[in-house]
């Protein structure tokens, strides 16, 4: 049996160490001032220093009007964390660079800065799709010391929403099943994935996308860790899974490719900021105990 391991990975809130506090647990909503996320599209834009981190004090200045009303997003090593947008194509002040979020473009920024810049993203996403009420179509207001949204008319009130998918790695032995979808760097294979269905259990979510995608089939299923992924708004759900039988046969409106790799010759593979690099540095490279 597999002991998972305990996952601190960038865009979980663990990785902050308890130096995070909600907005719904931070008492009164405080003056404008303190930690600044300024979103970019998916980027953070930080001061142009040696290292990155946050605009710190009163409101940013030099952006002449062109970010959005801040939304309290809680507080970190006990000073408030402000949410701003700035439009993807708004040129930056002096002073000022943009870093992106997303690992796969190679994302430079810290795993304390990647978490919230990612709950930031996250935020701002929702409320840009949340501005009418899903009941009667009236205008949505922010809750105070909330990140949800009321109905303007009937009140109806609802939250952030997260779409929960698995991730798999499949191992057989001295082999794993890893996969690749077009348009990634070129060589580059990662593991099978899928938003779970209505009705569905996460287990039963691993059968189908496993045979869907791959064509073959899986038993010994075993839970590994999960990461908030805010690209836009997921929890990605990782597992093992033994192959238990089937020729592979790719699904190509899904993946590019899929095929066995020995563990001790893997092709490249995602960085750690990742589920999936976790997963197969931890489990991939090793026969599972």
């Amino acid at each position: 049996m597999t002991t998972p391991l305990t996952v601190h990975l960038p865009f979980n809130l663990d990785c902050l160490d308890g130096s995070f506090v909600s907005a719904k647990h931070g008492g009164s909503v405080p003056s404008l001032s303190g930690h600044w996320l300024i979103v970019q599209d998916q980027g953070l834009v930080v001061p142009d220093r040696p290292e990155p981190e946050l605009v710190f004090g009163d409101s940013p200045v030099g952006f002449d009007g062109l970010l959005s009303e801040p939304l309290w997003l809680g507080a970190w090593h006990g000073a408030p964390c402000w949410v701003v947008r700035l439009p993807r194509d708004a040129e930056l002040p002096a002073g000022y660079r943009r870093e992106t979020l997303v690992p796969m473009q190679g994302a430079r920024l810290p795993d304390a800065l990647l978490s919230l810049g990612g709950m930031a993203m996250q935020a701002l996403w929702w409320e840009s799709t949340s501005g009418y009420c899903p009941r009667c179509g009236a205008e949505t207001e922010r809750i105070v010391k909330e990140w949800g949204r009321r109905c303007s008319n009937c009140r109806y009130e609802h939250y952030p929403h997260l779409y929960p998918a698995v991730i798999v790695l499949i191992h057989d032995g001295d082999r794993v099943l890893l996969a690749r979808k077009a348009g990634w760097d070129p060589g580059r294979y990662a593991l099978v994935a899928g938003f779970v269905d209505n009705g569905e259990s996460l287990e039963a979510t691993v059968h189908r996308e496993v045979r869907e995608e791959v064509g073959v089939e899986v038993d010994e299923i075993q839970y590994v860790g999960s990461q908030n992924w805010p690209f836009p708004s997921q929890l990605m759900v990782g597992f093992l899974a033994h192959y238990a039988g089937g020729e592979v046969k790719v699904d190509h409106d899904e993946l590019e490719d899929a095929r066995w790799f020995p563990r001790d010759g893997l092709p490249a593979v995602p960085s750690r900021h990742s589920i999936a690099g976790f997963i197969i540095e931890n489990y991939a490279r090793r026969r599972p105990g």
